[in-house]
């Protein structure tokens, strides 16, 4: 496990706290998509900076890079060894949103750019609500064609799972009991 895709079915499913458990854990550095699609004043970088960054990113010999960001999914699935999906109740995503801006209010969060102090809309939970169960089906097909590349897939469904799966690893990366 030394170049980790860390995907899930919303926002607030939990990827940006897990990928940096899973890195510190690891000792593998987090690279979080949102740093380098958002400039400051949630400003979107263009395409070519975008797949650039993540081009470079991919080409290093360890990395675990966590979102989604399915229009670039490509050029970090082509090069990781392991997917880790997390896919929780769409009520507990809402919840941590919610939980997340009101804890993050007039600050940016450590996941994001300098500049983008964190906000809420209803654009967003509705996007989040319109995509959550279409997303869900979606994924469930891009697992199977990555364990048909030979990758090493994870799926994490419950908070439980999700504590335990970092809990239980040791630093190679291998599960302990």
């Amino acid at each position: 496990m030394n170049r980790v895709m860390v995907i899930g079915v919303s926002a607030g499913v939990g990827k940006s706290t897990f990928a940096r458990k899973l890195g510190q854990r690891l000792h593998i550095p987090v690279h979080h998509l949102d740093t380098y699609f958002w400039k400051p004043g949630w400003i979107e970088a263009s395409s070519d900076e975008f797949f650039g960054s993540q081009s470079n990113l991919v080409e290093k010999e360890k990395w675990i890079i966590e979102g989604n960001y399915t229009k670039t999914i490509h050029i970090r699935e082509l090069s990781c060894d392991t997917v880790i999906y997390l896919e929780l109740p769409l009520r507990t995503c809402l919840y941590r949103v919610v939980k997340r801006f009101l804890t993050n209010i007039g600050h940016t969060r450590p996941d994001m750019t300098i500049g983008c102090k964190e906000k809420l809309d209803w654009k967003f939970i509705k996007f989040i609500i319109s995509t959550y169960f279409a997303r869900k089906e979606m994924m469930k097909e891009r697992l199977k064609t990555y364990k048909t590349m030979g990758k090493k897939v994870i799926i994490l469904k419950t908070k439980e799972e999700i504590d335990s799966f970092i809990t239980k690893l040791d630093q190679s990366g291998k599960r302990v009991m």
